[in-house]
């Protein structure tokens, strides 16, 4: 499979994605900022001390990929910081841009010499970042920054079409790793998120992936309550 590069390879998807290129048979080359048990294991080339928002992110890791062409380049690395209208960080706001929306586009560009003919470049949104299907408002800064992302995916397409280079945007849906907290279809136990203050304790909170039912509130998707039980009683927005 050639080589492979992976950013935030040291948990959640990152990691999982390196584990199974790794079990394909390609040359993994792990990128965080520090490794982990989990990532040592896997026996793969891991390339740490790589914060990709820094300003010298690119060029760093340029430099110690200068003798390697790279066949993939998953764009991973993110960050959600959970926030509403009433208590909204415009500095949470900028960093989840920073990492979400920038920094994918700075190091695909330090890293777009050492892309082969045919190589691919994916980056790793979220259906959040969706404007059409935004059906419960919230998260600003998370939606914003993987809307930017969208954009920017589509832009680096055409820029890097000319060089055999495809660009790939993905959802891979929701996850259990430890930024999500607990919810999601695949991975470890769930663990129950904080719920927000203004919320009382059986109001229902909506995940990402749709579901037959439609209680009131979940337009069209599975609901959970916030004291963690799912699928509230039929027809009603509280399970209690």
């Amino acid at each position: 499979m050639g080589i492979a590069v992976v950013t935030g390879a040291n948990r959640g998807i990152g990691l999982e994605l390196a584990r199974q290129l790794a079990a394909r048979g390609a040359s993994v080359v792990a990128v965080c900022r520090r490794s982990s048990p989990e990532l040592d294991a896997l026996g793969v080339r891991v390339e740490s001390g790589i914060d990709v928002t820094a300003r010298e992110a690119g060029s760093k890791l340029a430099d110690r990929l200068a003798h390697d062409d790279i066949d993939l380049l998953i764009q991973n690395a993110g960050v959600l910081l959970p926030d509403s209208l009433d208590h909204l960080d415009v500095a949470d706001v900028r960093a989840q841009f920073e990492l979400n929306a920038v920094a994918p586009l700075l190091l695909t560009r330090a890293l777009a010499p050492r892309l082969r003919t045919g190589a691919k470049v994916a980056l790793i949104t979220s259906r959040m970042g969706s404007i059409g299907d935004n059906g419960s408002g919230g998260y600003y800064g998370y939606r914003m920054s993987k809307a930017a992302l969208n954009a920017a995916g589509v832009s680096l397409a055409h820029d890097l079409e000319p060089k055999g280079v495809a660009v790939v945007i993905l959802h891979p849906g929701s996850v259990r790793t430890e930024m999500t907290r607990g919810p999601g279809g695949r991975g470890r136990a769930a663990r129950p998120r904080a719920r927000p203050a203004n919320l009382p304790r059986h109001a229902v909170r909506v995940p990402f992936r749709p579901r037959r039912s439609r209680a009131p509130g979940c337009r069209g998707r599975r609901c959970e309550c916030w004291c963690g039980r799912r699928r509230p009683s039929s027809g009603r927005a509280r399970c209690g």
